[in-house]
């Protein structure tokens, strides 16, 4: 059986918990507050955030972004290799009508069959593979 994961962390749940402007911070602010004890995250969505922060505003606000990574002990960071490229790519044929990055594709890979009770994002891609977006249980 797969491995059970509580809560997968997109990168659109990072930026809304750190944009006090963001329709979604007071939701994500309570959700990071207090995690249940599988949360996991990809390597690609902490590149895309770094990226995101960067281009956004400024080194000083993206190394901010890392460091608050730094600072959540129940975050699982999950590396990204050949085998979930690969995974992902059955995604993106699978769901070939839809505008997926390869990193959005990696998190539906990584939720599928059930594994993720819940998906940490305000993308609604991330909830083709089934799991619920945290958005809709506000």
């Amino acid at each position: 059986m797969a491995e059970r994961i509580d809560a997968y962390v997109d990168t659109s749940a990072f930026i809304a918990f750190m944009d006090a402007s963001d329709t979604y911070h007071a939701l994500f602010r309570r959700l990071f507050a207090a995690p249940p004890s599988v949360v996991v995250t990809t390597s690609l969505v902490i590149v895309e955030g770094h990226g995101w922060f960067l281009r956004r505003f400024d080194r000083v606000r993206a190394l901010q972004f890392l460091a608050m990574v730094e600072d959540m002990p129940f975050l699982d960071v999950r590396p990204v290799g050949p085998g979930e490229v690969q995974d992902a790519t059955a995604m993106l044929r699978r769901f070939g009508d839809q505008d997926l990055t390869l990193v959005d594709a990696v998190g539906l890979a990584l939720m599928s069959d059930g594994r993720a009770a819940s998906c940490w994002s305000t993308d609604r891609h991330l909830g083709l593979a089934g799991s619920p977006l945290a958005i809709h249980s506000a």
